[in-house]
């Protein structure tokens, strides 16, 4: 859980100096840039695909009982999980969370329970979840004080339920009583101010730590509701970490708009991976106030971004119909894929009506949602060649229906109704021709058609028993760290999906990995889009350190072709980044030094620019240039409207 939202930020603070009076004079040149021409063809396919963990399924406790939980809850619930057939279909956490724990501890700081509440304490819990052939997991903050002292929820404000200055202890503690997941929360960890990385990464450690001493692995849950931007960092210390505000807050119903606004927050290609996921938080398929096309569009959703599928309704009195959503085998094999990649939206040719596209494990696969976000159906159409396929024929397959649809050449077309959604699969089809470099550890001269995302199949063996990680550097974007599971004596691969430069100037490295071979990158061409690179400065248009809140002001920063510097002008004048951001001038505002910001795109003319012949851009309500404040040319330069003037700093290049 998390506290209630708080109101978006309107700025980063402190971006803007006090803007002083000037004659000068902005101008924008827009120039059209050579198409570069795609490196030698692919040499060889994606060969042994090495699955990779997939993202964990189970039940969690809070959605439908928030703190009100004791030992009798959590058996019903177990008992009510097996009974439904959960577990055949690859259900197998059954998690509890907040609630479970006042803040209580012995003399040694040890955690002690209420055990008329918890009869046997919680190993007793733990055992009997073991015993239905399940596993178990658990729930405590990173800071001193949980959220039920800061959010009491059905129990009295209990302090102390946190486990910071605590970390070894309660892990080792965790994994005695037999637990196999720990979600950690950020309640106290925001209250305090505590910075993410570090501590989730003293978390991780200690996790290690005491799977040392009982030989007991764990999932590490990172919490921290997506502050200080965890898919930057997180891949490698959990399994999971969440990216947005919690899906349902204590007492409300479930709404679609938290569904989508969770779904859009979670879409972080570059970061899920090798068995590291993004978490848009539980499911609400089943709970009161959802429709049965609608907990079809939650699946459908979390799915094709390959999400943790953690069930939150009350299983006891689940109906036939929402176990049959919850279980459909086809949409769960697309979510537990072996490849392990997230789906990326690869068009939107009308406002609200979308189509995401997922890369499967095996050659000329996808999985396809189309998303009708309008109040009326519609007609939606998926094109192979923005899926990364040629024109050759493919199979689609419906997956609600179970039944193949037909075999078609460049795309298909179906209707989608208002508001709903169509999972499909597109298999059998040709890849397009991808390139392949090889080396042992860093790959120069690696080189795309267009700025965007791309799949790479990193050819390795790993002849040990154990994954081993690596981190992977990309141009001069973060760091993330990959895993390589064993391969045996034979060569296999694992896929990643990165953030390309337009060129054959970009670099990929890999720190500390096993033997590698040969990497092979393929187009994803719906997800293509340009840099705008400052003709002054000569560094890209940018979201500081991959920021996705509404009202983060746009800056220079020196151009690595990262997700967000990759723009998208589209039919209807909008300059959008990470799929569903717009470039906007913050607050409909018309003033000399109005902040350039990014927001949910929403139509209005202060998020439309005009490319103009004599190079400008210019804002559609304001009719002023997007310009980089008072000539600046460094890092961190931050984005203003100004009076069109002809100036360098108000010219752009896009690439």
């Amino acid at each position: 859980m998390y506290p209630p939202p708080r109101t978006p930020r309107r700025g980063l603070a402190g971006r803007l100096r006090a803007l002083a009076h000037r004659a000068l004079v902005l101008a924008l040149t827009v120039t059209a840039a050579l198409l570069l021409a795609q490196p030698a063809p692919a040499q060889a396919t994606t060969g042994r695909q090495i699955p990779v963990p997939s993202a964990p399924m189970g039940w969690a406790s809070w959605n439908s009982f928030a703190a009100k939980i004791d030992y009798g809850v959590i058996k019903s619930q177990v008992d009510a999980f097996v009974a439904s057939g959960l577990p055949a279909a690859g259900y197998k956490y059954v998690n509890i969370d907040e609630g479970w724990w006042q803040g209580t501890r012995d003399s040694a700081g040890n955690i002690t329970v209420d055990e008329s509440e918890w009869p046997g304490g919680m190993k007793a819990i733990a055992d009997y979840i073991h015993g239905k052939g399940l596993k178990a997991g658990i729930y405590t903050d990173a800071g001193k004080d949980g959220c039920g002292y800061y959010y009491p929820t059905g129990r009295p404000a209990a302090p102390g339920s946190g486990s910071e200055g605590h970390y070894d202890q309660d892990m080792l503690r965790f994994s005695q009583w037999g637990f196999d997941f720990v979600k950690v929360d950020w309640c106290g960890g925001d209250a305090e101010g505590l910075d993410a990385r570090t501590t989730y990464q003293s978390i991780s450690d200690a996790i290690a730590r005491a799977t040392a001493t009982t030989g007991r692995p764990m999932t590490l849950s990172l919490c921290n509701w997506g502050r200080q931007n965890p898919w930057n960092w997180a891949p490698g210390q959990g399994a999971m970490w969440r990216t947005n505000d919690d899906i349902i807050l204590y007492g409300n119903k479930p709404s679609m708009t938290n569904l989508l606004t969770n779904y859009d927050r979670n879409l972080h290609p570059t970061a899920q991976h090798t068995g590291y996921h993004n978490d848009p938080d539980m499911l609400m398929v089943g709970m009161d106030g959802f429709t049965a096309a609608q907990n079809r569009t939650h699946m459908n959703l979390w799915a094709i971004s390959g999400a943790p599928l953690l069930a939150g309704n009350n299983l006891a009195t689940m109906t036939a119909e929402t176990a049959d959503i919850l279980k459909n085998p086809e949409v769960i094999a697309v979510d537990q894929d072996p490849r392990g990649l997230q789906g990326v939206k690869v068009a939107e040719d009308t406002t609200g009506l979308q189509v995401y596209g997922k890369v499967l494990s095996g050659t000329g696969n996808r999985a396809v949602v189309l998303l009708n976000r309008t109040s009326s159906a519609q007609n939606i159409t998926v094109r192979w060649a923005d899926l990364g396929l040629t024109g050759a024929s493919a199979a689609v397959r419906d997956l609600w229906a179970r039944a193949g649809i037909g075999t078609y050449g460049t795309g298909y077309t179906t209707g989608v109704p208002a508001g709903g959604s169509v999972m499909l699969t597109v298999t059998g089809g040709t890849e397009a021709a991808g390139s392949t470099y090889t080396g042992t550890s860093s790959f120069s001269g690696v080189g795309a058609a267009n700025t965007g995302i791309k799949t790479v199949d990193v050819a390795y063996t790993n002849t040990t028993a154990a994954a081993r990680t690596a981190t992977l550097k990309v141009n001069g974007q973060g760091t993330t760290t990959v895993s390589f599971p064993p391969t045996g004596s034979s060569q296999g691969t694992v896929s990643v999906q990165v953030a390309l430069s337009k060129g054959s100037s970009n670099t990929l490295t890999f720190t500390g990995a096993p033997t590698l071979a040969d990497i092979t990158v393929r187009p994803l061409p719906g997800t293509d889009g340009t840099l705008a690179v400052g003709t002054q400065s000569g560094r890209c248009l940018d979201i500081y350190d991959n920021t996705i809140g509404n009202g983060t002001q746009a800056e220079l920063w020196d151009c690595n072709g990262g997700r967000n510097q990759q723009w998208t002008y589209t039919s209807r004048k909008e300059l959008v980044v990470y799929g569903n951001k717009c470039l906007d001038a913050y607050n409909l505002g018309t003033a000399n030094g109005t902040k350039v910001v990014i927001w949910d795109c929403n139509g209005q003319n202060n998020q439309k620019w005009n490319v103009n012949q004599d190079g400008t851009l210019t804002n559609v309500n304001a009719g002023l240039c997007l310009d980089a404040y008072d000539a600046g040319t460094a890092n961190g330069t931050p984005m203003v409207l100004w009076t069109c003037n002809g100036q360098n700093n108000q010219k752009w290049t896009l690439n």
